[in-house]
């Protein structure tokens, strides 16, 4: 009687194990096409360019590619100049940035919101309107120009385009609201009370900066640095319009190597480059901050390393050194005293650089002149018909919506699935998953395009809706991700686990519980998904075809021949849509709050 009970219970026993085993698998199942997603889309072609580097023009296997970069100074010339613009449009975003995020992070939950409707605009909108922009400002003809001769602050000016400076401004302009918005969350996440007691003990409000709140938010400027450092490697349309030959960087020779060369090894060989340097650097940041910094977190490598003992002491005193020269932290609460302080005054004026040049181009979009000049001759909307009317902007302009909206829709799904997964699981789990899922994110843009050339090649996708819809959602997965991730940490799990006691099935739940209360973030998510689609032009070059374009590879094509009106009316309406979709967001997270 005695065994057989024990039997029974052994057997109930295993029984329950077998169930629970089963539950955990069915919570992680909705990673899973996430997961299969990037493994054929993302994973596999950049892989192949891994491989493809390693063949030969005469399909023998060996490092005869890598061999021609080698012994041809202009490649290694190429690569030297890529790093270096990178880095320096890292640094500078960082260092204009910092004091931007650091008085966001001082001010009240709606005050912020407020002021980070003005970093979102230019966040959001197109590279080519920006740089299109920059150019209507920069050349021998344009605004700054035509000021400075009328004003007679120069008798002459040949422009600041095409040089370095030039570049540096348009990539500066394109990564600093990048830079902000990676440091912002960390620093939120630092407590007051901190810089408080370090008062409390003695030490002057420049050192308790220096020695508590900049060490506590270097995992930020780390993360800050990475992003913009590996999104700057494979820029292409800035250094393409707004530089000379001197500031050619890789991504152009990768693209000159496959749309004027037609050598897709020599491609794959440089963007095989680009992609280990790439590895390598985030390898080295992961090692020395943590992956975690990327999402706010501060990782305990970041707080016990000896590297952290020495930044302190080094930030100690610089603190003393700077504290004769810092400007003193005031408590204020009011924010219109913050506005009048000169670090309000400070953020007031990058907030208007950032803005303004983008703000700039929609005068000419009203121009009555057949050509750009300044002052424009207004008023007329003759450009708007023009864009309306012309059957290749209507194509182009069609077909965008379509991509993005395709795009918006899987990522959506795909993402919501993996973020679903990912707040269930252990922390040892998460992590890595996490890793994967924002992988695309930290590969240059210009590796992923040429890997799907590769890939659809051998399918038959290229030029297709469906090729652009699948190369796009490898680039809107991370900001789905991210987006609701940020959702999942605010949701109260026990509603769920409440409604799973009464007898829920997991898709009831999600549809009557999850969805509803999340539904801002959801909403957010799609929208940033669509404007990464409609944004994109590195994927379009490679995969749109040469028939029909996307919009921004319209844009590109024409801003290559002339700078027209017309153009000045496409990025008008480009930021009429941007403005609405930050403004729709910006509301939607205001309701659900």
């Amino acid at each position: 009687m005695t065994l057989a009970l024990h039997a029974q219970r052994e057997h109930e026993g295993a029984r329950h194990g077998w169930s629970v085993a089963l539950a955990r698998c069915v919570r992680f199942l909705p990673v899973v096409p996430t997961l299969l997603f990037l493994l054929v889309f993302f994973i596999v072609p950049v892989g192949e360019i891994l491989q493809g580097g390693l063949v030969s023009a005469d399909g023998q296997f060996g490092f005869a590619q890598f061999e021609r970069i080698a012994r041809t100074p202009v490649y290694a010339k190429v690569l030297w100049i890529t790093f270096a613009i990178s880095f320096l449009t890292a640094a500078l975003s960082i260092l204009l940035g910092y004091p931007v995020a650091y008085m966001l992070s001082r001010l009240s939950e709606r005050v912020r919101e407020r002021w980070l409707l003005w970093i979102m605009l230019p966040f959001w909108t197109s590279y080519l309107v920006k740089t299109y922009a920059w150019m209507l400002l920069l050349s021998n003809t344009g605004v700054l120009s035509t000021i400075a001769l009328s004003l007679g602050l120069v008798r002459e000016t040949t422009g600041t385009i095409p040089s370095l400076t030039g570049v540096l401004i348009g990539m500066v302009h394109s990564m600093l609201p990048l830079a902000v918005m990676t440091m912002l969350p960390v620093m939120r996440g630092i407590d007051d009370r901190l810089a408080q007691a370090a008062e409390t003990l003695g030490a002057e409000r420049s050192t308790s900066f220096f020695t508590v709140f900049l060490p506590l938010s270097s995992p930020g400027v780390a993360a800050a640095g990475l992003l913009v450092f590996i999104s700057s490697l494979g820029f292409f349309i800035v250094p393409a319009l707004l530089g000379s030959p001197k500031e050619t960087m890789i991504a152009q020779l990768v693209i000159s190597s496959v749309l004027e060369l037609f050598d897709m090894r020599f491609a794959g060989a440089l963007s095989t480059v680009l992609l280990i340097c790439s590895i390598f650097i985030f390898f080295v940041y992961d090692r020395m901050v943590g992956l975690t910094s990327l999402t706010g977190e501060i990782s305990e490598k970041t707080r016990g390393s000896r590297a952290a003992g020495l930044r302190l002491a080094l930030l100690m005193t610089a603190g003393r050194v700077c504290a004769p020269f810092m400007m003193r932290r005031r408590a204020l609460a009011e924010p219109v005293a913050r506005a009048v302080s000169p670090l309000g005054l400070y953020t007031c004026i990058i907030m208007a650089l950032l803005v303004l040049p983008v703000l700039s181009v929609m005068p000419y979009a009203f121009t009555k002149s057949d050509y750009i000049g300044f002052p424009p001759k207004l008023f007329s909307m003759k450009w708007f018909g023009t864009f309306m009317d012309s059957p290749v902007w209507h194509s182009a302009v069609i077909r965008s919506f379509e991509v993005g909206f395709g795009t918006a829709v899987l990522s959506l799904l795909l993402g919501f699935g993996a973020t679903l997964a990912m707040t269930r699981m252990p922390r040892r789990a998460s992590k890595p998953l996490f890793a994967l899922l924002v992988a695309p994110l930290i590969v240059p843009r210009i590796v992923v395009a040429v890997g799907l050339l590769y890939l659809f090649g051998r399918f038959g996708l290229t030029g297709t809706n469906l090729g652009l819809v699948i190369g796009h959602t490898v680039l809107a997965i991370p900001y789905v991700v991210v987006t609701l991730a940020a959702g999942f940490q605010r949701f109260d799990w026990r509603l769920d686990d409440a409604a799973r006691v009464m007898g829920a099935s997991p898709l009831r739940r999600i549809t009557s519980i999850v969805l509803p209360l999340l539904m801002a973030s959801v909403t957010a998510a799609f929208l940033f998904a669509f404007l990464v689609s409609f944004d994109d032009l590195t994927i379009a070059i490679f995969v749109s075809g040469g028939i029909n374009s996307t919009l921004p590879k319209q844009m590109w094509d024409d801003i290559q021949l002339a700078i027209t009106p017309t153009l000045a009316a496409v990025s008008t309406t480009l930021i009429i849509l941007i403005a609405l979709v930050v403004a729709v967001s910006s509301w939607l997270k205001r309701r659900a709050r």
